[in-house]
């Protein structure tokens, strides 16, 4: 590898770091106040807990010598101050890759959970479920053979699948076992609407998340080559047009604006291309993103009909829009760009294929892991910690708007 190719790497790695701040901004802002500071300690957290697994652990399993295609069997705990420079800025942008699909589960699951039932799930995503998953389609990446996914064909350039739809489908199972928060859904009555703390802030952080994504999708090249320009093109498309297509659909609907719309028809344009925009047009892509957007607002709209409540709508944008962006790899992929010499049909089917196997293990895996682990210890806080906001339960911090509050003095008294 040349030095230009590392230092692209190391730089794009620092871009998805970006992507956290831009995480913790979006899941802050979206949450009520009572539970700001709470979600902001979890993503800090589960970045520092989700990275030491995945040195110890999930590298290994993801990348180490392959057995048979399935699991990784070294690699573990490296020492890098003896690794090769191309090894220690691989790992670099492999542990991004996975602290980001463990932190979607966070927004998921966001005002309800403890803060070391959350830490639990984040050691068993990084650690086990999504570096197994990850082996099957990348385990070419480093020097090993190829998963055994990888060998029938299937393509997921930069992780639609193997890091959203897998954080999307283990978050699905914690919330499944975790509930609604307390009044987000009314017996005979439909939905509540539980209103947002900070709008602006989320704001910012769907714009961090954006160009964190230009390193997502941009360095998984893993050199600085001629499809890198295009790549970011194509990326930035998809999430331009999955803005507009989710935020025009809602406001046709509904007759008004929706923010959190054009926020998450972004981010679910920016996951439908991430598997295939090294290998689509640039009309593909904008198409596959118009597409992801609107899936992001049917998606949302099926959730609330089956009362399971996403505190951020990361659900239909990692998964819903992951899985699309999977099957449209398939549908709009350059085959001679692919390079898998499948014909058009088989591709489809493969990449199909890959969507079942992934939902299958990551769900199935992940619902068992957290069901058994909510039977030992408490997953969900108690229904006081809940009304109180896990800020002072969790915390014991009280927000500075709320101390004033509770010392002010009432008007025409004298202390």
């Amino acid at each position: 590898m040349e030095q230009i190719d590392l230092l692209w790497v190391v730089i794009a790695s620092a871009l998805l770091f970006l992507m956290q701040a831009g995480f913790l901004c979006l899941e802050t802002g979206m949450t009520r106040s009572k539970n700001n500071i709470n979600v902001a300690i979890k993503n800090f957290c589960d970045f520092c807990v989700s990275a030491l697994a995945f040195w110890l652990l999930g590298f290994g399993l993801m990348y180490g010598l392959s057995y048979q295609g399935w699991i990784g069997l070294d690699l573990f705990a490296l020492d890098f101050a003896k690794a090769t420079p191309y090894l220690a800025a691989f790992f670099l942008f492999q542990v991004m890759l996975c602290v980001t699909s463990v932190t979607i589960l966070s927004g998921i699951v966001a005002e309800r959970m403890t803060f070391g039932a959350y830490l639990f799930v984040a050691v068993i995503v990084s650690g086990l479920i999504y570096p197994i998953a990850g082996h099957w389609s990348w385990a070419k990446r480093s020097l090993g053979e190829k998963g055994w996914l990888a060998e029938l064909g299937f393509v997921d350039f930069a992780g639609s699948t193997v890091v959203h739809s897998v954080g999307g489908w283990a978050g699905l199972a914690l919330v499944l076992i975790v509930g609604p928060r307390l009044g987000r859904f009314y017996h005979g009555s439909g939905a509540h609407t539980i209103t947002p703390s900070n709008m602006p802030t989320a704001t910012l952080g769907a714009l961090l998340l954006f160009i964190g994504w230009l390193g997502f999708n941009g360095g998984s090249t893993l050199v600085l080559d001629d499809t890198v320009p295009s790549i970011l093109i194509n990326t930035v498309v998809g999430g331009c047009v999955g803005a507009i297509s989710a935020g025009g659909l809602r406001y046709a609907v509904n007759q008004r604006l929706d923010v959190d719309q054009f926020i998450n028809g972004a981010l679910g344009g920016l996951v439908a291309v991430t598997a295939n925009c090294f290998a689509v047009s640039t009309g593909s892509a904008a198409l596959i993103g118009l597409v992801g957007g609107m899936i992001v607002v049917f998606f949302s709209q099926i959730l609330e009909t089956l009362k399971i409540d996403d505190a951020v709508g990361a659900i239909p944008v990692h998964l819903g829009a992951g899985i699309w962006g999977t099957l449209a790899t398939g549908l709009y992929g350059d085959l001679e760009t692919l390079g898998t010499g499948l014909s058009r049909l088989e591709q489809i089917g493969v990449q199909g294929l890959g969507v079942l196997v992934y939902g299958i293990w990551t769900f199935g895996m992940a619902f068992l892991v957290f069901y058994t682990g909510n039977a030992v210890f408490r997953f969900r806080v108690t229904e006081e910690e809940e009304i109180a906001g896990l800020n002072i339960a969790e915390l014991g911090i009280h927000q500075e708007s709320e101390l004033q509050a509770s010392i002010s003095t009432p008007v025409g008294t004298r202390p």
